[in-house]
């Protein structure tokens, strides 16, 4: 069973609007992830191997949040707001405690947009909302006219395999499943793209996988791709260098010595690694004409 805490705030401020997720405001009603996927960055001794054993839902959140918007709202201080930075807004407990949905009413009254980030099929529940959101949100002043709908959705993919899914994302909605909603999210007209956050290196970055994935998602008339590089923290038991290491050792074994030279020294891939992942997305999102942001900043 989740526990149930107390908070002091809901509402977090961005020092920054970051490139990729637009975001000025961010909120997590819920602490930990059932989802469990094994690269989470979030993983690590405070939550424990299994995340869904340290599951946390802040009880008190829907009438922190309408405090607080209606401060900002009150000094127009209108921004897009992202659910959620540090785990999934659609768990599976939110199907009790629906939270997501009561927060989005909320939004909704004082006309927030809204960022929603997941891997998972729920957010079809609250389409209804969502669209309320969409035609009525106060559009920050600097993104307009570049932007002029008040909801975004990213379903996050690191592979399109439900085999490799069950792997390395064990609790999360399976692909084939994350893909009709992608689909069901575009026929209600809302701005929807992906997320390829992290693609596994030699398993979803493959010419062919890669290829797979951007024909896909181009066939369903995606808005955009945000594309990146896996990291992994951290050497203790429930770190994700730890159980990525595991899971490829076991799963993969061909692979296992590769990622271990890679993540040795580091969390990160080497540069050259990156540098050339990031040319081959800039080809891919050239050939399949997909942006590969939401909107282009302004400097």
């Amino acid at each position: 069973m989740p526990k149930e805490i107390i908070v002091k705030s809901i509402l977090n401020k961005t020092k920054k609007r970051d490139s990729w997720f637009l975001d000025d405001y961010t909120i997590n009603l819920y602490s930990s992830c059932s989802f469990n996927c094994l690269y989470c960055y979030i993983r690590g001794s405070k939550y424990g191997t299994n995340l869904e054993n340290s599951l946390s839902v802040k009880m008190n959140a829907i009438e922190l949040l309408d405090r607080q918007l209606f401060n900002r709202a009150k000094k127009n201080q209108y921004g897009i707001i992202v659910l959620s930075s540090a785990t999934d807004p659609y768990l599976q407990i939110e199907k009790k405690y629906e939270l997501t949905r009561e927060a989005l009413k909320v939004i909704a009254k004082h006309k927030f947009p809204v960022h929603i980030i997941t891997k998972s099929h729920l957010i079809e529940r609250d389409f209804d909302i969502l669209d309320q959101i969409d035609k009525t949100a106060i559009i920050p002043k600097d993104l307009q006219p570049r932007l002029d709908k008040g909801v975004l959705i990213s379903f996050s993919f690191s592979t399109l395999q439900d085999e490799v899914g069950k792997i390395f994302e064990p609790g999360a909605t399976k692909p084939s499943i994350r893909l009709k909603t992608v689909e069901t999210s575009i026929q209600n007209n809302f701005i929807t793209g992906i997320s390829l956050m992290p693609l596994l290196p030699f398993i979803s970055d493959t010419t062919a996988h890669l290829n797979l994935l951007f024909k896909t998602f181009k066939s369903y008339k995606v808005h955009y791709i945000l594309p990146a590089t896996i990291t992994l923290f951290g050497n203790g038991s429930a770190d994700s260098k730890t159980l990525m290491l595991q899971a490829i050792k076991k799963h993969y074994p061909e692979l296992e010595n590769k990622y271990i030279h890679y993540f040795k020294n580091g969390s990160e891939m080497p540069d050259y690694y990156k540098k050339a992942f990031y040319v081959k997305m800039k080809e891919l999102c050239t050939q399949y004409q997909i942006p590969d942001r939401i909107i282009t900043m302004r400097t």
